[in-house]
């Protein structure tokens, strides 16, 4: 039986490379997820602000589907279902690049951006009336009264949320091992089964997910209290 050794694990130029090879990787699917959702979050809020009973409808359907089944349910859909729907001239083109972890950041984007586009919504109910009336009073289209007045407002509310999602959104992007994608957890797997130093290699993947957390959520708060001192002024 092994003892304890963590710097038997680091200090291994091949483990050592596989950990950092997943944690770059977590990265990529996390920030494109991110990046995605965030993009078709402003989408729906934009499509539930015309008023409409049929695109209200359709909206609040595609939040509770995506909030309701499990995200690893969703993956696997992407992956083995829908993937073996589209051309083979396409299946062909993912596979040469990457395909697992382009369907990880389609399927998990899709699926905070239920999340996001509800967070958005939550900070836009919470800017007061007067606001509305202010800028139309400054002379601004509706557009320019949600790009310059309502939506930084909304997005300071929504901050909280939008920052806790996000933390979900990095550590669900472990689930992406399940279609194969070679992130973080993937090569804690991998180097496990060589090192069979499973103390350590956990060990030291829960660190990393602790510390990109923290750092996520530190990076809100920095966010938050600049947002706060522009609100003050």
């Amino acid at each position: 039986m092994q003892g304890f050794d963590l710097a038997a694990l680091l200090l291994n130029p091949q483990f050592a490379a596989m950990l950092g090879h997943g944690l770059v990787m977590t990265f990529v699917v996390a920030a494109g997820s991110w990046a995605l959702a965030m993009a078709l979050a402003f989408v729906l809020l934009a499509v539930r602000l015309t008023g409409s009973r049929i695109a209200e409808a359709a909206v609040g359907l595609y939040i509770s589907y995506h909030r309701n089944v499990p995200t690893l349910v969703q993956l696997m859909l992407w992956y083995f279902g829908i993937a073996s729907l589209l051309p083979d001239g396409l299946q062909e083109w993912l596979s040469d690049h990457n395909a697992e972890a382009i369907f990880a950041v389609v399927a998990l984007g899709l699926c905070q951006a239920a999340y996001f586009s509800e967070d958005l919504r939550s900070g836009l109910r919470s800017v007061g009336p007067g606001q509305t009336e202010a800028a139309r009073a400054l002379g601004h289209s509706y557009l320019g009264m949600m790009r310059f007045v309502l939506m930084p407002q909304a997005l300071r509310h929504a901050m909280p949320a939008l920052v806790n999602h996000t933390v979900s959104l990095f550590k669900n992007s472990s689930l992406a091992m399940a279609i194969g994608v070679v992130e973080l957890t993937h090569a804690v797997r991998e180097v496990e089964n060589e090192s069979f130093r499973t103390f350590e290699v956990y060990l030291v993947a829960t660190a990393l997910y602790l510390l990109c957390s923290l750092a996520i959520m530190a990076g809100g708060a920095m966010l938050g209290a600049r947002d706060a001192q522009v609100g003050v002024r």
